[in-house]
């Protein structure tokens, strides 16, 4: 996709960005306005269904994630851009369930017709991730020019989760050789981040799951995932942790503190999402990018680095 078709992009934010994750709503705004790119919300959108409906009626779920994908297109645009994993991850398959199940496609018209509005069809839009419309839309080039290596000397271990590249079939878009994103050894994200001066380390657990979806029936495992991303992490020399998932920097930070509570294990590395580091890069404030909304408090480093 050529960059200026991504320079004005419908935005479907999604529920955590609007709860938990309103830092990264925050800060993903306001790298996007800094860029000159503009985000258009998609009206009265709707939950795209998450974990919780798939395991009632998968097909509901389609559904949920193609009433998004068409009033999108009723809007006039042909890319919705969701910085949330979980958000991105099903959009993307109630497109592939469209094309390529026929009971989903006669569940979502069925439904469609019920609700009063357009049947959504596959192909219309285009999903794509924050990671995809920064560094298609701007270029890590301009990055790097507007950037002038404010990240200098910050040690990052880039955290992409299990849902940004899983299940492959679903990203057709992935895979395809260089300029491409990989689901094997995700980059866009280190990309993004070296281009505005950041040391990324070798870091295996860059897909690693966090646990999310077992933080409240199972917290001990999700606590030992998270636990065993941190101490990875340190492993390998990284100051800071960058997360482009609500869910995943949620969890991140809520087990980190728990591992200490409960497990007596201790890590410092601290979390931060790729806009906030971003934002900063370009030279807002930290509390531009709602730094003092994380639960981890990375005020310190930050101030020795000079950001923030």
């Amino acid at each position: 996709m050529d960059g200026n078709d991504l320079k004005r992009v419908a935005y479907y934010p999604g529920c955590a960005l609007e709860g938990t994750g309103h830092a990264y709503n925050r800060s993903t705004k306001e790298v996007g306005k800094a860029l000159g790119l503009e985000l258009v919300e998609v009206k009265d959108w709707n939950c795209c269904g998450a974990m919780e409906v798939k395991n009632v009626d998968p097909q509901v779920q389609t559904y949920l994630s193609a009433r998004n994908l068409a009033i999108a297109e009723d809007m006039g645009f042909d890319t919705v851009m969701s910085p949330c994993n979980g958000c991105y991850h099903n959009l993307k398959k109630a497109e592939y369930d469209l094309a390529h199940n026929p009971h989903a496609a006669e569940v979502n018209d069925r439904i469609s017709r019920k609700a009063g509005h357009k049947t959504y069809q596959p192909g219309g839009v285009e999903t794509i991730h924050a990671l995809d419309w920064i560094r298609d839309a701007v270029g890590e080039d301009e990055l790097r020019r507007r950037a002038m290596g404010k990240l200098a000397g910050l040690k990052v271990a880039n955290y992409y989760g299990c849902m940004y590249t899983r299940p492959r079939h679903i990203y057709p878009e992935k895979d395809k050789g260089p300029g491409s994103e990989s689901t094997l050894n995700p980059h866009f994200m280190d990309d993004i981040l070296a281009a505005a001066g950041a040391e990324n380390v070798d870091f295996p657990l860059k897909t690693a799951c966090c646990g999310g979806a077992h933080s409240l029936s199972d917290s001990d495992t999700s606590t030992k995932l998270v636990l065993n991303i941190l101490t990875t992490a340190e492993a390998c020399g990284a100051e800071v942790i960058a997360t482009e998932c609500p869910t995943c920097h949620t969890g991140l930070e809520m087990h980190q503190v728990r591992a200490e509570k409960v497990l007596g294990r201790k890590t410092n590395v601290k979390i931060l999402y790729f806009t906030q580091l971003l934002g900063m890069a370009l030279g807002m404030s930290a509390s531009k990018v709602g730094v003092q909304e994380n639960m981890s408090d990375p005020s310190e480093l930050l101030r020795a680095k000079g950001l923030g």
